[in-house]
């Protein structure tokens, strides 16, 4: 049986359970009636059973993924934490750019309602 998202959270150091609860509330506060879900073994949050945006914790960072395409300011904000094409590394060395992450979804969003 899949961990529920509070479980997996708790599967972490104290530090990084905090930046995962705030990254998680930033997310949930993006996707209005969205639903947290286990996918590919990281929590989900998915908008009428389909998933908008995956958040992982490591040990070093807190990934987000899929990278959505954005507008020029977006786009030079977010290279900065890119790791590779579909993913954003959030260092815990660091704030969490919330705004960032709220943009990242909200782009996502977006996405999902032009396919």
């Amino acid at each position: 049986m899949d961990p529920t998202v509070e479980e997996y959270i708790a599967g972490f150091p104290p530090a990084v359970q905090e930046v995962l609860r705030a990254v998680r509330r930033t997310i949930l506060a993006a996707v209005p009636g969205g639903e947290e879900t286990i996918s590919y073994q990281i929590p989900t949050v998915t908008l009428h059973g389909k998933p908008v945006v995956h958040y992982a914790g490591w040990a070093r960072h807190v990934s987000l993924y899929p990278v959505p395409r954005g507008d020029e300011d977006f786009e030079h904000r977010v290279a900065p934490y890119l790791s590779g094409k579909g993913t954003v590394k959030l260092p815990l060395s660091e704030p969490v750019p919330h705004d960032l992450v709220r943009r990242q979804v909200e782009l996502l969003l977006a996405e999902r309602h032009q396919s």
